[in-house]
C-alpha cells in the first residue's frame, strides 16, 4: 500500500468510529487530564510560593527545575519503573503496568513544566501588586488567588504546553504502562506498536487526532487571551 491508501484506510478509521482507535483516544484523553489535574494545583502553589520567598539554595533548585525540563520521558520511565516494581520502594502499592502508574508518571512530567512556566510567569508581575493586597486586608491565600488571576493567560499557557508534552510522551507510557490495550495503551505508544508491525493506517489515523488536538489547545489559547495580544502591541 502506498502513502495515499494508507491515508484513506486511516480516514475510514476515524469515520466509521472503530472501537478499539476511539478506546485509545479515550484513554490518553483520560490520563492525560488526570495527570493535570494531579500535577496543576501542587506546581502553581510551589511556583508562588518560590517567587515570593528567597532562602538560601533558590537558585540551585530553579536550575533544577530548569534543567529537568529537559529530561527525556523515557529516564522518568525508568526511574519509575524501579520504585514501582516488586523490588522498588513503592513496590507494595502495585501500581505497575496499571492506568494509576500512566497518569502517575505524566504527572512527574507535568509538574516541572507547570513549575517552570508558572514561575516565570509570576516573576514577571509587578511587585506592587502582592504589597496592595496585603495593604488592604487581603489574607494570604487571598493575595495568591489574586496573583494567579492577574498571571491568568500565562498559567493558562503553561497549562496548555504541558498537557501537549504529557500527552505526546511515548518513553514514560511505554515503561510503567506497559502498553496494554484498553488499559494503559495511549495514542503514542499504539503508533509505536502499529508502527513497528507494519499497520500505519491506524499510526496515521491516531497522528491525525492528536495534531488535530494540538491545533484545537493553540485556538482555545488564542480565545481566552482574546485581545489582550492586540491591545499590548498598541501600547
Amino acid at each position: 500500500m502506498n502513502f495515499l491508501e494508507h491515508l484513506q484506510a486511516a480516514l475510514h478509521l476515524l469515520w466509521s468510529v472503530d472501537a478499539d482507535l476511539w478506546r485509545i483516544i479515550a484513554v490518553s484523553l483520560h490520563s492525560a487530564v488526570f495527570a493535570l489535574l494531579l500535577a496543576t494545583p501542587l506546581a502553581l502553589v510551589f511556583a508562588y510560593w518560590l517567587a515570593s520567598r528567597r532562602f538560601f539554595g533558590r537558585r540551585f533548585l530553579l536550575w533544577l527545575i530548569q534543567a529537568s525540563l529537559s529530561f527525556p520521558t523515557v529516564l522518568i520511565g525508568l526511574l519509575l519503573y524501579l520504585l514501582l516494581s516488586r523490588q522498588g520502594f513503592l513496590g507494595s502499592w502495585h501500581w505497575l503496568f496499571t492506568s494509576k502508574a500512566l497518569v502517575f508518571g505524566q504527572a512527574l512530567i507535568a509538574l516541572p513544566i507547570l513549575i517552570a512556566f508558572a514561575f516565570t510567569a509570576l516573576q514577571a508581575l509587578d511587585p506592587r501588586l502582592a504589597e496592595t493586597a496585603i495593604c488592604l486586608g487581603a489574607s494570604r491565600s487571598r493575595v495568591m488567588l489574586t496573583i494567579f488571576r492577574e498571571a491568568r493567560f500565562s498559567l493558562i499557557a503553561a497549562i496548555m504546553h504541558a498537557f501537549g508534552r504529557v500527552i505526546s510522551e511515548v518513553g514514560c507510557a511505554m515503561m510503567v504502562g506497559g502498553n496494554i490495550a484498553g488499559e494503559t495503551r495511549t495514542m503514542t505508544t499504539a503508533i509505536a506498536l502499529e508502527t513497528s508491525k507494519g499497520e500505519f493506517a491506524q499510526g496515521i489515523a491516531l497522528g491525525m487526532v492528536l495534531l488535530l488536538i494540538a491545533l484545537v489547545m493553540n485556538a482555545l489559547l488564542l480565545i481566552f487571551q482574546g485581545d489582550a495580544g492586540q491591545s499590548g502591541a498598541r501600547l
